[in-house]
């Protein structure tokens, strides 16, 4: 059984060796010492403060209940962009017309800007390859939903999530058409710095708006796609509500998709009831439910969340196996959030 929990200090190595795994664009999680132990520290400090940090950062891990491997990691961040600036560029349409010379042309434009800042943020998700299979994936994206949802005075109303943008072997279009003739590195090692913090980007970027058509065919392409490795997590989260509203990244081009936290079809579908814990995990008077749940306890430093399915007694009762019951670390009647993992409806028509 694959288990969501709050990250740990003794999860250091876990976490770069999973760092290891990411490869080039994926900016959140980089094989950097520095970085690894500041992110672990942070996350730590998150979870374990008495009243809740205005810049927090939530970092769960993927860990296999048999083995005790964390195969996985994924995270939010309460607000971006108060301490250390957050850029984007803005994707607008402009119009260059003139009648006596019939030319009408809809030219698209890059304006360097700072809209999401105080926005909450879903990042740093990174499945291992070989587990990336059943619903892990699923759970390890969405158990973020149910944290929110059990916890929602901890976040912000809207809510972002940056896609990795295009490349191929290291290399990005989108980079080479327009940030290296800025900072003259490349997309590699821009990347990499990036993620040590992102002050330097003002002092160097252009502050004006840039014609996208004085960008290279292959650049222009690539403006608001998605890495081929992201484009799954991508769908995940335009299926629970996201979308891309003309905001990129400025280093890849990737999409910047946002949506308000009670819009979010997880958090809006959840609902608390208590459980009752059975050898079986039924009785002879529930109705049992073939679809797949996901299952969450209420705490923050002792938060888990899994996948199961489940039956409901008298009372919206959910009965639960003993296994899941030390899964989640639930004794009886304790209270639970779950929700569908799939919109039913959307399963329905599948």
């Amino acid at each position: 059984m694959m288990i969501i929990r709050p990250i740990r200090e003794e999860d250091h190595d876990a976490l770069w060796q999973l760092a290891h795994l990411t490869g080039p664009g994926f900016s959140s999680l980089q094989p950097d010492r520095e970085m690894v132990r500041k992110k672990l520290e942070w996350a730590v400090s998150s979870f374990n403060a008495s009243t809740p940090l205005e810049e927090a950062y939530y970092l769960f891990v993927m860990e296999d209940s048999v083995t005790g491997d964390v195969v996985g990691v994924t995270g939010i961040e309460s607000a971006v962009g108060l301490s250390d600036s957050w850029y984007n560029y803005k994707v607008n349409t402009h119009v260059h017309a003139s009648r006596e010379l019939d030319v009408y042309n809809k030219i698209n434009t890059l304006t360097l800007c700072c809209d999401y800042t105080d926005h909450s943020e879903l990042c740093t998700l990174f499945l291992a390859p070989d587990s990336r299979k059943s619903f892990n994936g699923h759970l390890l994206s969405k158990c973020r939903f149910m944290f929110m949802a059990e916890h929602p005075q901890r976040f912000r109303e809207s809510i972002i999530a940056e896609m990795r943008g295009y490349s191929e072997e290291g290399q990005s279009p989108f980079w080479e058409a327009l940030g290296r003739h800025f900072f003259s590195v490349d997309f590699v090692d821009a990347d990499q710095q990036v993620a040590r913090g992102k002050s330097f980007i003002a002092e160097l970027m252009p502050r004006y708006p840039i014609y996208t058509n004085m960008l290279s065919e292959e650049a222009q392409k690539v403006i608001g796609q998605t890495h081929e490795d992201t484009v799954p997590a991508r769908k995940l989260l335009e299926g629970e509500g996201f979308r891309y509203t003309g905001y990129i990244d400025i280093f890849d081009g990737g999409p910047c998709l946002e949506t308000r936290v009670n819009d979010i079809r997880a958090v809006r579908e959840s609902f608390n009831c208590r459980v009752a814990i059975q050898e079986d995990g039924s009785s002879d008077n529930t109705i049992t439910e073939d679809r797949k749940w996901l299952v969450a306890s209420e705490g923050v430093k002792d938060f888990r969340c899994t996948v199961a399915q489940l039956s409901f007694g008298s009372n919206d009762i959910a009965n639960i196996s003993q296994e899941l019951a030390t899964a989640l670390k639930l004794k009886e009647g304790d209270l639970i959030r779950i929700s569908p993992l799939f919109d039913q409806e959307r399963s329905n028509r599948s």
